[in-house]
């Protein structure tokens, strides 16, 4: 690698060292050229006329396999396995065994080494943990352009300059303008092999001393007040202490690598395993490991980690394959106008702490870091998950337009916080919000919200690595209810499952995770989890009003043996001598048909039921929504979800008992009208969207609106969503 001559000869020599040190009949490297193809760079063994003519395809024979999946393949006999592609010009004919690694460098895979001997040969770990550190030490040839030229990659489908629109997922609504920062590029390792360990074990050990130093005091600057945010951060500093990780960096280091090197080489590894893994709360946490191996290569290299203001534009948008929760908190917030990640999901905690901030954040934009150049200028449309990419001038206008119109509008809605949320001719709306953590809840104040109408109980659990004992949920509702003042608050319980998973919960392989084991079946089928829940938000509640509900009931049998475990804890806490609640409201979401045609037996039995629209839709109409091809098969507001709500409304009047909608439906104003206009008078919203909605409702005429929509239910059509719009266009419904 430090030898001198062209990155040709130094790969040249590269695979004949290998081959004469692994007693292999042939060494091969293939190196990714733009638009996943693999072309043979180098070769021992095979014929070298095939160099730079044989080309396969990621994905293509035993190579484009390793390349596809980002794992080793280790064969004794590999002309028999179904993926071998037999290329003649290679003369690879007698070879039978078989091994090859990825290059893998940044988590991408940047080509193949492969070695091949004449006889069967089963390969043992060393070797395939050799060929990976040789791996790991060639792919610095291919990133720093001396074999393929960087800017190659970056030209897949279309050219580098020209503007162009990326989808993505919105993670947090809002729009945002300004120039692209790419999210520190790696630190390049210029050494890979060290010649004395114990100098780099001492290197590693000063270096991860004064990393814990600086997390530790990333934590005394997030302090106490926001709960999660501060559990989010006690987690990263966990997994920065993780002995399993150090310990794996240090075996690297006596294996012969440089601090810099085993601590790349572990990552690596990880990212390629990890790459495999379906599960999301798992792969949000190698975010934070990913995080906490940038900033440990940063300590090693001697350099600050934080993004001084100095080098960053007055108005950017950070641009980053995905981020760790500490890595957004150090770019200076005030110009930050916007995030983008090639991956990320709303559970993230990126996102999370993104929505606390206030950034409009697209997640799962699709190779956006090789359609960005730095300082390219960039749109973050948050609000529809796309950003335009060196936008044309007039796309920058209307979008400049867009936010001083958008700007305009919140100071409009902000002289709305003191008018009360009643409709043209006089219908009362309860507007609420829906939270999920310590730092959703100042939104109350500046919204003048009615209360909570959705706590999520589950993201706490989520953001920890163990379940938290009753004392920490207790001082966790605690705090929710100090912080609501007196307003409601509905405490869902435990609503995982599904979508949302648990890192201390069994990987259960379920075929259908949204028809399984998820939310009160878990809670019944656990009663020792569920009465700890319980407890702790009774004992928060002492003295206060207390109302809890229910999630995923399909049955009025399920929903009698949950409130059985209630007043099994509302019993030991009064035999305890302990204060209850000063009143305790129940409730059930209504989520699951199947308790549509209950509703007689159900509805003297509680106090409230709250619609969750996101999984009514999905069950209504059986679609997994988490299914792409699925996306906007069903509407929210097509007659049948419609007529559903509207019969609820009605039954639900005529028991006395609160209705409301606590779906992403009552966050659109649009289908908040909808809900309106069937009858519904308690919505729960997002708190960005609090004041389109209020400002929609001050707009309608609910009585007008509920006469037209009764027209409409007996359509045969997909969606009343034209019908509706059409009437807001046509009678001053002001939407947004």
């Amino acid at each position: 690698m430090a030898g001198s001559g062209s990155a040709q000869d130094r790969l040249d020599k590269i695979v004949m060292t290998i081959a004469h040190e692994m007693t292999a009949d042939v060494c091969s490297c293939y190196v990714m050229r733009a638009g996943e193809v693999l072309e043979l760079f180098a070769t021992i063994g095979l014929n070298p006329d095939a160099v730079h003519k044989t080309r396969m395809r990621v994905g293509e024979g035993l190579i484009g396999d390793v390349a596809a999946h980002s794992r080793p393949i280790a064969l004794a006999n590999a002309p028999s396995h179904p993926n071998f592609a037999y290329r003649p010009e290679t003369g690879e004919d007698p070879f039978n065994g078989f091994l090859a690694v990825p290059i893998v460098r940044g988590g991408r895979v940047r080509g193949v080494l492969a070695i091949q001997h004449k006889d069967r040969r089963d390969y043992d770990e060393q070797e395939v943990e050799t060929l990976q550190t040789i791996a790991m030490i060639v792919a610095e040839l291919v990133v720093v352009g001396e074999l393929v030229d960087s800017r190659e990659l970056s030209l897949v489908n279309d050219l580098v300059l020209l503007p162009s629109r990326v989808e993505g997922t919105s993670l947090n609504r809002g729009v945002g303008m300004g120039v692209a920062v790419l999210h520190r590029p790696q630190l390049t390792i210029r050494q890979m092999v060290a010649d004395d360990p114990e100098a780099e074990l001492a290197r590693l050990k000063e270096a991860v001393t004064s990393m814990h130093s600086a997390i530790d005091q990333m934590l005394i600057a997030v302090g106490e007040s926001d709960s999660e945010h501060a559990e989010i951060m006690q987690t990263y500093r966990m997994v920065a202490a993780d002995r399993g990780w150090l310990n794996r960096i240090r075996e690297a280091i006596r294996s012969g690598l440089t601090a810099e090197a085993a601590v790349q080489r572990v990552q690596d590894d990880n990212s390629a395993r990890m790459a495999q893994v379906a599960d999301p709360y798992i792969r949000d946490r190698l975010l934070d490991l990913n995080d906490i191996t940038n900033r440990l290569l940063q300590h090693l290299a001697g350099k600050p980690v934080v993004a001084t203001g100095g080098t960053l534009p007055d108005e950017f948008v950070l641009v980053a394959r995905n981020l760790g929760p500490a890595e957004l908190l150090d770019y200076d917030r005030r110009r930050l106008r916007g995030l983008v990640l090639e991956e990320g999901s709303a559970y993230s905690h990126v996102a999370i702490v993104a929505r606390a901030l206030d950034i409009p954040v697209v997640g799962q934009a699709a190779d956006i870091l090789r359609r960005v150049e730095p300082l390219d200028f960039l749109i973050v449309d948050g609000d529809n998950g796309q950003v335009f990419v060196r936008p044309a001038d007039d796309i920058q206008a209307v979008f400049a337009a867009s936010l001083a119109a958008r700007q305009r509008r919140q100071a409009e809605y902000a002289r709305l916080l003191e008018l009360p949320a009643v409709t043209r001719d006089g219908q009362d709306v309860k507007l609420m919000l829906n939270c999920g953590l310590l730092i959703d809840l100042p939104h109350l104040k500046t919204t003048g919200a009615d209360g909570v109408g959705l706590y999520r109980t589950e993201i706490p659990f989520m953001v920890r690595p163990s379940y938290p004992d009753v004392a920490t949920q207790f001082e966790n509702y605690s705090k929710v209810l100090e912080e609501a003042g007196g307003l409601p608050v509905n405490f869902r319980t435990l609503d995982v499952g599904g979508d949302k998973t648990l890192p201390y919960f069994p990987e259960l392989g379920e075929e259908n995770p949204a028809l399984g084991w998820r939310a009160i079946r878990i809670g019944l089928d656990r009663p020792s989890m569920l009465r700890k829940q319980l407890r702790a938000m009774l004992m928060a509640g002492a003295g206060r009003d207390v109302r809890i509900m229910f999630p995923m009931v399909a049955t009025v049998a399920e929903f009698i043996q949950a409130r059985r475990i209630l007043d099994l804890e509302v019993k030991r806490l009064k035999d305890g001598g302990h204060p209850g609640p000063a009143d305790l409201k129940v409730g059930v979401m209504m989520e699951v048909p199947a308790l549509l045609f209950q509703l007689d037996a159900l509805l003297p039995l509680v106090d409230f039921m709250s619609v969750g629209s996101n999984d009514m839709l999905q069950y209504l109409f059986a679609s997994d929504r988490g299914n792409p091809m699925m996306n906007n098969r069903y509407d929210l507001l097509s007659p049948a979800l419609l007529r559903v709500l509207k019969m609820l409304v009605e039954k639900c009047g005529e028991a006395g008992v609160t209705l409301s909608l606590c779906g992403e439906m009552a966050s659109k104003p649009l289908d908040a009208m909808a809900l309106l206009g069937v009858g519904m008078r308690h919505l729960s919203m997002s708190a960005p969207a609090f004041f389109e909605v209020k400002s929609m409702l001050r707009s309608l005429h609910a009585g007008d609106l509920a006469a037209y929509m009764d027209q409409l239910y007996h359509l045969p059509v997909r969606s009343l969503r034209p019908y509706l719009r059409a009437y807001a266009a046509d009678h001053g419904v002001r939407l947004g």
